[in-house]
């Protein structure tokens, strides 16, 4: 068939745009939610809890009881992962001494002793994003090291989900490396990821997330509810690590909410909410629950963006319990209490969450914005040299909104005009756009230039 020449030059035209515009979804994220098994999930948790107790401070030379144990089968199974991935994974121990003090939660010397396990990413190998879950467990008494802590939920059930991600994303490759990980002495003082994050700092890595699982099994709450479709996502406002300069200048132009972390947690949101609808992601605007904290923490405090998921509804007399019947009420983190299929439903949001930052070009450099007093609002940033990048997207929102609200993609340029968009009024951030689709996390603007007025 003869096409006259304005129509094949109107198709040609409208191929060129096509190409240059990345599409929405990637379906290949379709594809890791639906390979999550639940079963496999409630298998490795039910091995969690045969170890009686993952206490830090318990037996590490019994090859069926005490953290040693554990941590064995651990390693054996990301061993296992990755020689059915023909070696995509470099396992080993992560070891270091903590001094005992007669006024902490370690009484006397101890090796902590985290597992990990390194996907290596083809093209940012040194460039992470990390997902983590606790090894240990306790009872009432933190300091009972000898007493069964079956501790299925708290943090099994996180355990299970970072094998289970690592046995899901093996089957694909990455530009940049994803680590899975388990860490120690949670409940001691979070000594495992303090020595992960120190690690990390000495030797240069690259961090754009870490996602803490601390929790995500239980459905039913102490409160009486019981709701397996939302989760909590908790994240710093901003970088403790931040000088004096860089806090009086959000004064004037803003930023309170707007930190690594809190990029991080609208990353999962709206990864949930692309692919995985049914799901609602509950943003929480503190560092942890109330007064407390998690392996995340020692990430934060070093300067790297990190975030704990967990489970909406929490049951306290569930958590750092004897197991026991007392007054009519059946005590202890035990396997009953763990909702399997809820715990595979926060597994893929980790999974999809570490594919698409992995897959993803890295974000913009310096990003800065202009348009004070003026009617338009632009920004500029330093371009990557990425044959995989497609271009950014701009992102902006009300300032009193949590999430974004408006975004267009700008294609490969270092710097866009938003006509008739008043800075005053909004909040923005840039991210860059893989040809796949795939984004990095937005980056707020970190400085201010001048240009001409409109």
């Amino acid at each position: 068939m003869k096409y006259p020449f304005g129509l094949l030059f109107t198709f040609f035209i409208a191929s060129i745009s096509y190409a240059q515009v990345p599409p929405a979804t990637d379906q290949r994220h379709y594809d890791i939610v639906s390979s999550v098994s639940a079963d496999r999930i409630e298998k490795d948790i039910e091995k969690l809890v045969s170890f009686g107790t993952r206490h830090t401070l318990s037996d590490t030379t019994s090859k069926k009881r005490g953290i040693g144990a554990a941590r064995r089968w651990i390693k054996s199974e990301f061993d296992n992962i990755s020689t059915e991935c023909k070696g995509c994974l470099e396992v080993s121990f992560m070891r270091d001494m903590v001094k005992g003090d007669p006024e902490t939660r370690i009484k006397e010397d101890v090796e902590i002793v985290n597992v990990v396990a390194i996907q290596r990413g083809s093209k940012y190998p040194n460039r992470y994003v990390i997902m983590s879950g606790d090894i240990d467990s306790r009872v009432s008494d933190v300091m009972n090291a000898k007493s069964d802590a079956p501790g299925a939920n708290d943090n099994a059930s996180g355990m299970a989900g970072v094998i289970e991600a690592s046995w899901v994303l093996s089957k694909y490759q990455f530009e940049s490396s994803i680590i899975y990980v388990g860490l120690s002495g949670e409940e001691q003082g979070l000594f495992g990821g303090k020595i992960m994050a120190e690690y990390a700092k000495k030797h240069n890595w690259e961090i754009i997330g870490v996602l803490d699982n601390d929790m995500i099994g239980n459905i039913q709450g102490v409160n009486q509810v019981i709701d397996n479709r939302s989760f909590r996502i908790f994240s710093e406002p901003t970088p403790v690590t931040e000088d004096e300069r860089t806090r009086m200048r959000r004064r004037y132009y803003g930023g309170e909410v707007d930190g690594v972390s809190r990029q991080l947690a609208r990353y999962i949101a709206n990864m949930t909410n692309t692919y995985m609808p049914e799901m609602k992601p509950m943003m929480i605007y503190r560092l942890d629950r109330f007064g407390r904290g998690g392996h995340h923490k020692p990430f934060n405090d070093a300067g790297f963006p990190g975030v704990r998921i967990m489970e909406t509804n929490e049951n306290y007399t569930w958590q750092h319990q004897d197991v026991r019947m007392e007054g009519g009420i059946a005590y202890g983190d035990v396997l009953e209490h763990v909702n399997f299929p809820y715990a595979a439903k926060l597994t893929a949001v980790n999974a999809i969450t570490l594919a698409g930052l992995a897959w993803a070009p890295p974000a913009p450099d310096n990003v800065e914005i202009a348009g004070a007093v003026q009617a338009s609002t632009s920004l500029r940033w330093e371009k990557k040299d990425d044959e995989n990048l497609a271009g950014y997207k701009i992102y902006w929102r009300e300032t009193t909104e949590a999430q974004w609200q408006y975004s267009k993609f700008v294609g490969n340029v270092s710097e866009y005009l938003l006509e008739n968009v008043v800075i005053d009024n909004y909040f923005f951030g840039v991210a860059a756009v893989a040809k796949d689709g795939n984004e990095s996390v937005v980056v707020f603007p970190g400085g201010v230039y001048s240009r001409e007025a409109d």
